[in-house]
């Protein structure tokens, strides 16, 4: 059994099967969790990854072409679902490369992105279950790789991975899962509202998670926040922020007072 975490995590990173890569990562959260693993500092080349371990279904596609479906249907539903899904295995393979691609970070970084892989993994299986109760699979469905394009870009620093996957994609959901919860709840399939309820409430410490390691590495090299935010945004072309932001969750996720006035206007400028 390997004992080195950036090995292990990288085994998980690249294995495709479903249930195997659920199962790697909780052996690999455990392992930490019990002191079995060392991430002693690995000057070892790290690997540029185009793209990580996933099935062969769904098949990836353009997100313009990404099946679109009203939630009035049985299939509409379970297209939300199975996009929600895709979401949240995408989530996964970004937490564990946050562990294994950068090396150079205190004990506690592994430690807070090896719990978001496990919770990750675990949102993935409620909504991969659920969404065999409507009838379907993961992988019956189109997706896209949007979210691991994000990660590409931001493989060379962990300053940019914080600030523009944390603090850009994963803040994202925290404007829009509440409104997709009461839509589903609306359309009868309470079940997946509650999924939602509950990955709404995991993903304010994901967030968190990503808003601690992007202050703790401004402090460390002397960058102003706010300012070091604005200048990546542009210089990497990140995704537009759109509105309305969901302000109680994002403060509930470590954002400032300032950063929100920030985001507010970043917003009203289109």
């Amino acid at each position: 059994m390997q004992h080195d975490l950036f090995n292990r995590a990288f085994t998980c990173l690249q294995t495709s099967d479903t249930d195997t890569k659920l199962t790697l990562v909780a052996e690999l959260r455990q392992a930490w969790e019990l002191g079995k693993l060392s991430c002693w500092l690995d000057l070892s080349s790290v690997e540029s990854i185009a793209t990580p371990g996933h099935p062969e279904k769904p098949e990836l596609v353009s997100a313009l072409l990404v099946e679109k479906r009203k939630l009035s249907t049985p299939e509409g539903r379970a297209a939300l679902i199975h996009s929600l899904a895709h979401i949240e295995f995408n989530a996964i393979n970004l937490a564990l490369d946050a562990v294994y691609r950068f090396r150079d970070m205190p004990e506690a970084y592994y430690g807070d992105w090896l719990k978001v892989a496990a919770e990750e993994a675990y949102h993935f299986a409620l909504l991969r279950d659920h969404l065999r109760t409507l009838g379907f699979q993961y992988g019956d469905f189109t997706a896209h790789n949007g979210l691991w394009e994000m990660a590409v870009v931001t493989d060379h620093d962990p300053l940019v991975r914080m600030a523009l996957v944390p603090r850009v994609l994963e803040a994202r959901g925290l404007d829009v899962t509440p409104a997709i919860r009461q839509k589903l709840a609306s359309s009868g399939d309470r079940a997946a509202a509650d999924i939602l309820e509950i990955i709404h409430r995991d993903e304010i410490g994901h967030v968190a998670i990503g808003n601690r390691w992007y202050a703790f590495l401004c402090n460390q090299r002397g960058l102003e926040p706010i300012a070091t935010f604005r200048q990546l945004l542009r210089e990497y072309n990140a995704p537009k922020l759109r509105g309305p932001l969901h302000t109680e969750a994002r403060l509930a996720a470590g954002f400032t007072e300032d950063e929100m006035i920030m985001l507010e206007d970043i917003v009203s400028q289109g």
